[in-house]
């Protein structure tokens, strides 16, 4: 059941910038539309919070991993582990797992231990830490179940008593990379690489040791290099995105990349049929697991949303995209081209089938929404980027909320929140248009218009550039638009002083 508005829980955001990392209040902010501070900087090297929200752990200088309650931000507990060089967190933040670098095969190098007590909880040895093999024990969302990856075989555990040790094996041989699904833990999907001429896999298996004679569903593939696995909530279906090195079309310098969809009930094992070819650049599920959307295709890229039956629901057109975000609320979805491409930003109601805005957000690396589904926030941040490090807001519809600058930053987070927590969609939209007439009145500027659009019209899709024209384009728009501050500007007629300066000594 939905939460009432006035009492869903308020949203926070993590900044980590050089000095350390801060907790701020989220939008909406009373404070002339700047964030309250909940916490001042406090020094670290790195900051998460676990996968509910409820605990911080942030690492701190001489190898000190702390833990806090995210809502009183007291220390619950502190280790100090020397030679670190990975750590997580279990989602609720009962277990901290760490990597530690390994001298001989008896050390046993990766450690899970109990926030609670303090104690070690289960111990063994890892030669080497991979994207596919870390965190090395994976839970479910409700640390319901846990298994590894270990040489041919997946072993489950006891999640709730880890002295049992290994409470059960499952042999595949020559598996590679393994997903639990996440709520409810009740399947793990298992890859296995070509190998002797036999193609590549993946298998869907149940997690309870009696039904595990027999994979409940496979999908077999040749030219595979990897694999990305995509659970939805629900636990009834994986996407899987295959890629290879090598495109035998030779359109691609990237290889080539297919995606195909399995569900549990064996319903479905097969490609989803797409409109375009192309590589797969991005999928994401829906938070109720009933749709996903794709981002496909050689650029301008398409956009679908299918329904679980890998039926289309709804084309979003093409573009110059490669990210999708869907809104926790499941009503809205933001399409966007970050990396590479120029940070076109298009906001749809899915619902309703309607665009609702467009914008941009330059040189975003990463991007997600708030959990009450009003905000998206996009950061450009250090090491990726070194110059023009910045937060922005939107609302849902892609009007610019906020904006603030950055020497460096290193981070931005939003406090993750289940968002059941929060009100239906609609109620928390009304909140928000109502709070934007208010800003209209009181900047005088005699508006009467209660259209959320009239605050910050998004902006229309811009016209190609060719790249040398970029970069004077972007300082025209941040010296000429109201919807850039003081500092912006600033740092636009620094920019110009010294171009006129080098040109004055190349002269």
């Amino acid at each position: 059941m939905a939460a009432a508005v006035g009492t869903s829980p308020a949203l926070e955001i993590l900044v980590r910038e050089p000095e350390g990392y801060s907790i701020w209040n989220g939008p909406p902010f009373s404070n002339n539309n700047q964030p309250g501070i909940k916490l001042e900087k406090v020094a670290c090297t790195s900051a998460k919070f676990s996968e509910d929200g409820s605990r911080l752990m942030v690492t701190k200088a001489d190898s000190v991993i702390s833990f806090y309650d995210s809502s009183t931000l007291k220390e619950i507990r502190s280790f100090q582990i020397p030679n670190v060089v990975a750590s997580a967190l279990s989602p609720h933040g009962t277990y901290l797992q760490t990597f530690q670098k390994a001298t001989t095969p008896q050390e046993k190098n990766v450690v899970l231990w109990s926030v609670e007590t303090g104690d070690p909880v289960y111990q063994q040895f890892q030669k080497n830490m991979t994207k596919a093999t870390w965190p090395s024990i994976r839970f479910s969302s409700d640390e319901a179940v846990a298994c590894r990856l270990a040489t041919n075989e997946i072993q489950f555990f006891d999640a709730a008593d880890f002295s049992k040790g290994i409470s059960h094996r499952l042999r595949i041989s020559g598996v590679a990379a393994v997903e639990l699904s996440k709520a409810p833990g009740s399947h793990v999907a298992a890859f296995v690489p070509e190998s002797k001429g036999s193609p590549a896999s993946v298998q869907i298996y149940a997690c309870g040791k009696e039904l595990q004679s027999q994979p409940l569903a496979r999908r077999s593939f040749f030219q595979c290099s990897t694999v990305q696995l995509n659970w939805n909530n629900g636990s009834t279906g994986l996407l899987v995105v295959v890629q290879s090195d090598v495109d035998k079309t030779n359109q691609s310098y990237y290889g080539e990349s297919k995606l195909h969809y399995l569900t549990t009930d064996g319903t479905h094992e097969g490609l989803v049929s797409l409109r375009k070819e192309g590589p797969i650049h991005d999928v994401q599920w829906s938070y109720s697991g009933k749709e996903f959307a794709v981002v496909y295709g050689f650029m301008p890229a398409n956009a679908t949303v299918f329904d679980k039956k890998c039926k289309p629901l709804l084309e979003l057109g093409s573009g110059p995209y490669n990210t999708v975000r869907w809104n926790p609320k499941g009503k809205f979805l933001c399409l966007a081209g970050f990396g590479n491409l120029p940070g076109d930003m298009a906001f749809w109601d899915i619902i309703d089938k309607k665009q609702l805005g467009t914008t941009r957000a330059e040189c975003s690396v990463t991007s997600e929404w708030s959990a009450d589904g009003r905000y998206f926030m996009t950061a450009t941040t250090a090491p990726r980027l070194q110059v023009d490090n910045c937060i922005k807001i939107f609302h849902y519809n892609g009007s610019l909320f906020f904006k603030k600058m950055f020497d460096k930053l290193f981070q931005a987070d939003w406090k993750p929140e289940s968002p059941d927590k929060f009100g239906e969609i609609a109620e928390l939209i009304k909140s928000v248009d109502s709070m934007k007439v208010e800003e209209i009145k009181s900047q005088g500027q005699g508006s009467t218009s209660k259209k959320p659009a009239s605050v910050n019209p998004p902006q229309k899709p811009a016209a190609y550039r060719p790249p040398h024209a970029k970069n004077a384009a972007a300082v025209q728009a941040e010296v000429f638009s109201d919807n850039y501050g003081r500092n912006e500007q600033e740092c636009a007629q620094k920019q110009e002083e010294e171009r006129e300066t080098k040109g004055e000594k190349g002269s």
